[in-house]
């Protein structure tokens, strides 16, 4: 019987290692910018604000840059602290704009995990038709409640000079 319940307890043990592991290596590759360091912590690496960038994925021609809050200390370092839903996000015309497929409003262009299983942070795009403009909106949701922090950027879709690229 105690050999039945060890089996079981390793199994489980291996089986959360393996499922840490998929969380942990299977996060987008995001194009970091660079981070500045917010506190200092004595063990584990320090908090700070971390800068992306992306390229939406259906319209060439525009990159986001989202900055998010990054908690440090042994649980970040792990990758199991929750981080805070603090996040700002900045997108421009870098060059001319194509718009590959169907835009849908309130579609997901980015999204990362905030903690180990209930938290994200999100970039959802708009169209708004009438003034021919992108807006870009990040947020954090929870699977039971979310946070009203947001932030908002707007593309207007102007025409990109001849020759420039």
């Amino acid at each position: 019987m105690m050999r039945k319940i060890g089996i079981a307890v390793t199994s489980l043990a291996v089986l959360a290692l393996l499922l840490f592991g998929w969380w942990l290596f299977s996060r987008p590759d995001r194009g970091t910018v660079g981070e500045v360091s917010t506190k200092f912590r004595w063990v584990g690496p320090n908090d700070k604000v971390v800068v992306d960038a992306f390229a939406d994925p259906k319209v060439q021609g525009v990159v986001c840059h989202i900055s998010r809050a990054q908690t440090g200390g042994v649980k970040g370092g792990l990758g199991v602290a929750e981080d805070t839903s603090d996040a700002a996000i900045a997108c421009r015309q870098v060059g001319p704009i194509e718009i590959k497929g169907e835009l849908k409003n309130g579609e997901k262009v980015f999204d990362e995990r905030r903690s180990v299983m209930f938290k994200t942070l999100q970039v959802v795009r708009f169209f708004d038709q009438t003034n021919n403009v992108l807006v870009y909106v990040s947020y954090s949701d929870r699977v039971i409640e979310g946070s009203p922090q947001n932030s908002i950027s707007s593309v207007p879709i102007m025409p990109w000079p001849s020759g420039a690229s």
